[in-house]
C-alpha cells in the first residue's frame, strides 16, 4: 500500500509539474492561476510521499528496498527519521520536497502581484520540480519494493549516525534549492525582456537565505569531518566538500555585484551569469555526489541518475546563455566605471577573485575525472593544490573586504582614501609588527593576521563615526545609536557584522593550518604523554555496548599546568556490518587552542596498550563562533525592523 501510494503521489506530481511548465504557453491569461495550482498540487503531493517514506522509515517497512538498506530493528529512532536523506532515492525526495515548498511559497507571497515575470517565474520553477520528479518516478524511486522482505534491515552507514544529519544535509539541500528561486526570476526576466534591477530587487532575501544556508551547511560539514571522521582536521577538500562549496562562491560574488546594478545600472549581464553559474553549480554538485565517479565518504551510490542530472546540466547552461545572447542588444547598454579608484571597481575586482577561485576549484574538482576518462588513469588533486592557489585569491578578498565598504563611489579622491584608510593601515601594520616580534615568521599567516586587522580597525572606525554623527544630531546614547544606524541601513552593517565572522573565520583557518602539533605514542596504562601545555595520563582501557555496535575506549585523565581537566576517551567502534573498526576522536575545546585525541590502535585487551594520536589545534574554535557571528549578521540584515531608509 505504501508503496503504490507513494509512487502514484510523485506520478501525480510529474504531471501537474508538466501543467505548470506549459502553462505560460496554452492557457497565457490564466497562467499564473494555473502556475499556482500545479504548485499547490505538487506540495501536497510530494509532502504526501515525503511522509510515506519518513512513516516507512520510523515503522521498520521493509517491504521498502530504501527502508531495508537504511534502517534497522537496532537504528535508534532518531537515525530512522535521518534515514530519510542518507541515501540517493530518499536525499532526492527531501530536495524536491524543498524545492515545491520554497516555489509554493513564493507564488503565496506574490499571490496579489500579477507581474509580467510570474507567468514565467512559476513555470521555470515548474520545470526544475518536473526533472527531479522525473528523476524519481523513473530512476530513483524511493519507494521501489524489496521481495522476498528480510526481516531486518542494514541500517545507516555507520558514518551517518551522528547528531549533525539532522543539520548538515538539510542546510546544504535548503541553500541549494534557494538558489533557484533568484535562477527563475532572472529567467523570466530574460523571456520577458524585463531586465531592469526589479528581479535583483525582488529576490534579494532568497538569495541572502540561499547564501546562509549554504555557509551553514558548509561549517556544519567542516564541524561534522572535524569531529566524526577523526582525522584532526575540518576541510580536506574533498570533491564533493567542493560540489557543497563551488556554488558558494558565485552567489557571493552575485550578493556584491548586485548592489552595483540597482544603484548604477551596471553589469546586468555579469549578474545573470553568476545566478546562472550558481544555479548550475548546485546541479553540477548533485551530479558529482550522485553519479558514482566519485569514491567519497560523502558520495552516493552510482545508477542511471547521474546521466539524468549531466544531461539537465547542460540544458540549463545552454537554455540559460542562449537567452542571454538573444538579449544582447538589452543588455548592452549600460554605464561605464568613472575611475579606476571607486567602490565600483573594489566590487569588480571582488567578483574577478570569486571568478577566479571558482574556476580554480571547480577545475581541480573535474581534472581527475577529465584525466581518467581520457587516458584511463587515476589522479589525485590534493589539498596542496588548492591551498596554494586559493590561499592567494582569498587574501586578496580580504584586502578588498577592508576596501569596498569605504571608499567612495563613483570616484575615491585622495582625501578620501587617507582620512578612511591611513590609521586602521597603522594599526594593522602594529599588528604584524607585533606578531613578528613574538615569533610568527612565515610571510602567509603574518599577512592573513595583518589583513584581519586591517578589516576590523575599518569598518570599527567607520561606525565610530557614524555613531559619533548620530550623537551629535540626535543626542542618541552609543547604543541607540548603533540600533539607529542598523534599522536605517540593514544591509551596511549587517554586512559588517557579517565581514567580522569571516574576519573570526579567517584567524581560526590560519592559527590551525599554520601553528598545529602533534605526536603519536603507545602507552601503558599510567604512562602519559606530554604535547605542548597537556598532559596526557592513560587510565586504562572498557567496552561499551551502544544499541548499534560495541565500542573499546580509551580513558585518559588530562592536565594542563597541573590542573585535572578531567577525562576523554577517544574509541574505535565496531560495526556487525563493518569489517574494520571506525575511530571515534574525542576533544576538548577552548578558545586558545583545541586538545584533539584519536585513538589509532589497540593491543590484546589483557595487555591494555593503546596507540593514540594526540594534536593539538589553535584557534580552531574562531572557525565555529566566525560562523555564528556571520549567521547573526545575515539574520540583522534581513530582519524586518519596519520601514528604513538605505543609506550608500
Amino acid at each position: 500500500m505504501t508503496a503504490t501510494l507513494g509512487t502514484a503521489s510523485l506520478g501525480l506530481a510529474l504531471a501537474l509539474a508538466l501543467a505548470g511548465l506549459l502553462a505560460p504557453l496554452v492557457a497565457r491569461r490564466q497562467a499564473v492561476t494555473l502556475g499556482r495550482a500545479a504548485l499547490a498540487g505538487q506540495v501536497v503531493l510530494v509532502t504526501l510521499a515525503g511522509g510515506l517514506l519518513t512513516w516507512a522509515l520510523v515503522t521498520g517497512d521493509f517491504g521498502l528496498k530504501y527502508v531495508a538498506h537504511n534502517s534497522s530493528l537496532r537504528t535508534p529512532l532518531y537515525y530512522r527519521i535521518t534515514g530519510l536523506w542518507a541515501a540517493l532515492e530518499g536525499s532526492l525526495l527531501l530536495w524536491e520536497w524543498m524545492l515545491v515548498a520554497f516555489a509554493g511559497l513564493v507564488a503565496w507571497q506574490h499571490r496579489r502581484r500579477q507581474t509580467e515575470l510570474m507567468p514565467w517565474v512559476l513555470a521555470v520553477l515548474s520545470t526544475v520540480s518536473a526533472f527531479f520528479l522525473t528523476v524519481l518516478v523513473f530512476a530513483g524511486n524511493p519507494f521501489e519494493r524489496l521481495w522476498p522482505v528480510p526481516p531486518d534491515g542494514r541500517g545507516l552507514n555507520p558514518l551517518l549516525e551522528d547528531a549533525d544529519m539532522f543539520s548538515h544535509p538539510p542546510l546544504l539541500y535548503a541553500g541549494f534549492v534557494a538558489l533557484t528561486i533568484p535562477y527563475a526570476f532572472a529567467m523570466a526576466a530574460l523571456v520577458t525582456g524585463r531586465l531592469d534591477a526589479g528581479w535583483t530587487a525582488t529576490t534579494r532575501k532568497w538569495t541572502i537565505g540561499g547564501w546562509l544556508f549554504l555557509t551553514l551547511g558548509n561549517l556544519f560539514g567542516g564541524w561534522w569531518s572535524y569531529h566524526v571522521l577523526g582525522w584532526g582536521g575540518y576541510w580536506a577538500w574533498d570533491p564533493v566538500e567542493n560540489a557543497a562549496f563551488l556554488p558558494w562562491l558565485p552567489a557571493t560574488a552575485f550578493l556584491h555585484s548586485i548592489q552595483i546594478q540597482e544603484r548604477r545600472g551596471m553589469l546586468k549581464v555579469w549578474n545573470l551569469s553568476l545566478i546562472i553559474v550558481a544555479f548550475a553549480l548546485t546541479i553540477f554538485g548533485t551530479f558529482l555526489t550522485r553519479s558514482g565517479v566519485l569514491s567519497s565518504v560523502h558520495a552516493f551510490s552510482s545508477g542511471p541518475v547521474g546521466g539524468l542530472f549531466l544531461g539537465f546540466l547542460a540544458l540549463v547552461l545552454l537554455g540559460s546563455f542562449s537567452l542571454v545572447v538573444l538579449r544582447a542588444d538589452r543588455l548592452r547598454a549600460q554605464p561605464e566605471l568613472d575611475a579606476m579608484v571607486s567602490r565600483e571597481t573594489t566590487f569588480v575586482l571582488a567578483n574577478v577573485l570569486l571568478a577566479a577561485a571558482t574556476f580554480t576549484v571547480l577545475l581541480g574538482t573535474i581534472f581527475p575525472l577529465l584525466a581518467e576518462a581520457v587516458s584511463g588513469v587515476k589522479l589525485s588533486v590534493g589539498a596542496p593544490y588548492f591551498s596554494r592557489v586559493t590561499v592567494p585569491l582569498f587574501l586578496a578578498l580580504l584586502l578588498l573586504m577592508a576596501v569596498g565598504p569605504l571608499i567612495a563611489w563613483r570616484k575615491a579622491s585622495l582625501d578620501n582614501l587617507r582620512r578612511n584608510f591611513l590609521w586602521p593601515a597603522a594599526l594593522a601594520a602594529a599588528v604584524a609588527a607585533a606578531l613578528v616580534g613574538v615569533g610568527v615568521r612565515d610571510p602567509w599567516p603574518l599577512l592573513a593576521f595583518a589583513l584581519s586587522a586591517f578589516v576590523v580597525f575599518t569598518m570599527t572606525l567607520d561606525t565610530w563615526r557614524a555613531v559619533r554623527a548620530r550623537r551629535a544630531i540626535a543626542g542618541e546614547r552609543v547604543p541607540a545609536a548603533l540600533a539607529t544606524l542598523l534599522r536605517r541601513n540593514q544591509r551596511r552593517y549587517g554586512g559588517f557584522v557579517v565581514h567580522l565572522g569571516v574576519v573570526l573565520l579567517v584567524i581560526g583557518i590560519t592559527g590551525s593550518m599554520n601553528f598545529s602539533d602533534e605526536r603519536t605514542a603507545t602507552v601503558a596504562p599510567g604512562e602519559r604523554v606530554e604535547l605542548g601545555r597537556f598532559s596526557l595520563r592513560f587510565e586504562g582501557l572498557r567496552v561499551v555496548e551502544r544499541a548499534t555496535h560495541e565500542r573499546v575506549e580509551a580513558a585518559f585523565r588530562v592536565f594542563n599546568d597541573r590542573h585535572d581537566l578531567g577525562t576523554l576517551a577517544p574509541a574505535l567502534k565496531f560495526f556487525p556490518t563493518q569489517q574494520s573498526p571506525l575511530g571515534r576522536a574525542v576533544l576538548r575545546m577552548g578558545w586558545k587552542d583545541d586538545l584533539y585525541v584519536i585513538l589509532s590502535g589497540l593491543s590484546p585487551l589483557r595487555e591494555g596498550q593503546a596507540t593514540v594520536k594526540v594534536m593539538v589545534r589553535p584557534l580552531v574554535s574562531w572557525i565555529w563562533i566566525g560562523g555564528g557571528v556571520m549567521m547573526l549578521g545575515t539574520v540583522l540584515a534581513l530582519w524586518p525592523f519596519g520601514p528604513a531608509r538605505e543609506e550608500a
